[in-house]
């Protein structure tokens, strides 16, 4: 372990709130070309896990030519350990609903939507009145974009930005086939610029502090700070902006308990990082990217037990669209409780490895590509765990 020493706190996503209006203000009379520069030049990457450049995607969507464009919020937050939209949403809602006003200005778009995960509806009572203040502004301000709000109906692959498009159209949630990206044909299949709650407040708070200052921080692969959920066996559980680029072991220094032996990035799609690879694990694109999910395991918790909940959630939460996942989920949870009942043996396990493997490589979304991440980390990690 190092020596103890405190992360450093971030304060952007939080902040400012006053300032919101000012900030749209000055945005608007910005050129398209100066505000995608300027995020380029941050170094944004999308926060809601696959880190995709922010400033690639506007520009790309930008370049379309369309009457119809659209702007899509993904606050859908269905991943297990992961409540950081949540918190922004009830503390800052206008710096969302500004993020994806200048986003709408500068791909042309008119209209914009907020997806909210099913079981969020409780947020409406405050979001609503939020939202149809902020929409005025805009008529106010002249800008002829309007953003609306979208509820979803609890199902974790309508996070899958595809499936969500698909849900918001009224059909079954279910990931489409790619090519074509959003950018080109997204929602009623418009050019569509879809982005994480995190990613459209880090688009406004650039347009507001300069690029510099949020380059400034992290890493050459991970610029800037994010929005973590801290979880589990920890004294300081809660939301907190921290840089990119830190160790895990850092990450332990502060948050564990003295006695942390996993660390899961990530949420139930993400990595399981062991004790003996804090020290060299990073948190960020160059390491072990997060949506924002951080739970912490003691020893007094079974990993086992740990990855049969995951692969619960995965059976239940699989659109059963293709047959890697929809099978591979059941074959995974079946497997590993045959091998701690002792009805198959050790090495049973390489073969559900296998199987994993392949399920990253054959499955149609990010849903059944991710499993193999949670189900490797902790059997290559935590093999005895699963036998005894």
């Amino acid at each position: 372990m190092s020596n103890g020493s405190i992360l450093k706190r971030v304060e952007i996503i939080f902040t400012d709130y006053d300032k919101v209006n000012e900030i749209v203000d000055k945005a608007v009379k910005k050129s398209n070309t100066e505000i995608i520069g300027e995020l380029l030049e941050s170094g944004l990457r999308g926060r809601g896990g696959a880190g995709f450049p922010t400033a690639k995607k506007w520009e790309f969507t930008s370049k379309q030519v369309s009457e119809e464009k659209y702007v899509i919020c993904n606050a859908d937050e269905g991943e297990p350990g992961t409540f950081k939209d949540r918190e922004i949403l009830t503390q800052v809602p206008r710096k969302v609903f500004a993020g994806m006003a200048i986003c709408g200005k500068v791909i042309g778009a008119k209209q914009g939507f907020i997806y909210l995960r099913g079981e969020y509806r409780y947020l409406l009572l405050n979001l609503e009145p939020e939202l149809d203040a902020f929409n005025e502004y805009l008529k106010q301000i002249g800008q002829d974009f309007q953003i609306k709000i979208f509820m979803g109906s609890g199902a974790y692959i309508c996070g899958e930005e595809s499936a969500l498009f698909e849900s918001m159209e009224g059909k079954r949630g279910e990931p489409r086939n790619k090519p074509p990206y959003p950018t080109e044909a997204g929602y009623k299949n418009k050019p569509t610029v879809i982005n994480n709650v995190e990613t459209f407040v880090y688009a406004l708070m650039i347009c507001h502090l300069g690029a510099k200052k949020f380059k400034d921080l992290g890493t050459t692969d991970s610029r800037g700070s994010k929005v973590f959920s801290v979880s589990g066996d920890t004294p300081k559980p809660g939301i907190y902006e921290l840089e990119l680029g830190m160790s895990v072991e850092k990450f332990v220094d502060d948050f564990g308990d003295g006695d942390t032996k996993a660390v899961q990035v990530g949420g139930a799609s993400g990595f399981c990082v062991p004790r003996k690879k804090f020290k060299d694990t990073i948190i960020g694109f160059e390491g072990v990217p997060t949506g924002g999910s951080m739970k912490l395991f003691n020893s007094s918790r079974s990993m086992f037990n740990v990855l049969r909940n995951y692969l619960d959630f995965f059976v239940e939460e699989s659109c059963g669209q293709c047959t890697p996942c929809r099978v591979g989920c059941q074959q995974l949870l079946k497997g590993i409780e045959a091998v701690k009942k002792g009805e198959k043996p050790i090495a049973y396990l390489e073969q559900l490895l296998k199987l994993a493997n392949t399920m990253k490589i054959a499955s149609k979304c990010g849903l059944g590509q991710s499993v193999g991440n949670s189900f490797a980390s902790i059997v290559n990690n935590f093999k005895e765990e699963m036998i005894y």
